[in-house]
């Protein structure tokens, strides 16, 4: 395993994070496409737009990097999945799912524009993203990878993917959930994403089957205790840091309330841990896939 970051590390991280995030920022004003109904143009606009960590598209553009791909190829599918995650949370906050009403430090988008717009909003932004996939871009990788990586992300959002996990969530809600229903929520609610954000990256960068696997089991530890540290920012953080609603899982199974904070705060670290040691093969060249898991279990929104 790499050595621990120290804060200048963390500075360096952070800097390396902002950068790749307003790449993926322009790259997303220039893939956006506003289409003809202006109410849903702005309830796209909006939820694509809020201020947003970008996390699952710098992940595919730092996989990429350490896999010797340059980020500017990569860059339009990491934008395909931003678009697909921001889909993702639209009809997360819709109140026939969990019914937020802040997103991104925002209002949630069926909050501002109704309902109906919410909804549309979502389905332009899944449909964006597969078309940019099926299209091709200046530099994109040949039309059969395009391919893979398309189905990839559609099976992470898809009936055995995020769609599999929120549909568990809302049977379980009031009953009573052993931890391995709780893993599998999260590991296609959350962990999902973040394993066909890495495989984009591999992919992108024409990744032996090795360093693949290496990555794609760093992002699904990666992804889980991302989560874990959601549910803990949902009991100990403030709205004004997470940028959304807190408190709303108190009377759901959380890995906070099968742990407690501790306990889930040291199955965070032992998921970091081991999303660590999937890197090991890749040399000194992981160093920022390391210093980024380290990241992740220290943040606060």
């Amino acid at each position: 395993m790499a050595p621990e970051p120290a804060a200048s590390d963390f500075a360096a991280l952070e800097a390396n994070l902002e950068e790749k995030r307003q790449l993926v920022e322009a790259a997303l004003r220039r893939l956006h496409e506003a289409g003809r109904s202006p109410q849903v143009a702005a309830a796209v606009h909006d939820s694509l737009f809020a201020p947003a960590k970008r996390l699952r598209p710098i992940l595919s553009l730092m996989v990429a990097e350490v896999l010797r791909a340059q980020p500017e190829p990569v860059l339009p599918a990491a934008c395909a999945i931003e678009m697909v995650h921001t889909a993702s949370l639209i009809l997360d906050d819709l109140p026939a799912m969990d019914d937020a009403a802040l997103r991104r430090g925002r209002p949630a988008c069926h909050v501002t524009h109704g309902q109906a717009n919410a909804i549309l909003a979502a389905f332009a932004l899944l449909n964006r993203a597969f078309e940019i996939l099926a299209v091709g871009w200046p530099g994109a990788p040949e039309a059969g990878t395009r391919a893979t990586i398309a189905r990839q992300l559609a099976g992470a959002v898809g009936t055995d993917g995020m769609i599999a996990g929120q549909a568990t969530d809302l049977a379980m809600t009031d009953a009573p959930m052993d931890f391995a229903t709780l893993e599998f929520i999260h590991s296609r609610k959350t962990g999902a994403l973040f394993i066909a954000s890495a495989e984009l990256g591999a992919l992108a960068a024409g990744a032996a089957e090795r360093e693949r696997a290496a990555v794609v089991t760093y992002a699904k530890n990666l992804g889980l205790a991302f989560q874990i540290v959601d549910d803990l920012i949902d009991v100990t953080g403030a709205v004004r840091d997470a940028g959304k609603d807190v408190g709303k899982d108190l009377k759901k199974t959380t890995f906070v309330s099968f742990c407690g904070v501790a306990g889930a705060l040291q199955l965070a670290e032992e998921l970091i841990a081991a999303s660590r040691d999937a890197l090991a093969g890749l040399g000194p060249r992981a160093q920022a896939l390391h210093d980024l898991a380290r990241f992740v279990v220290t943040r606060k929104r």
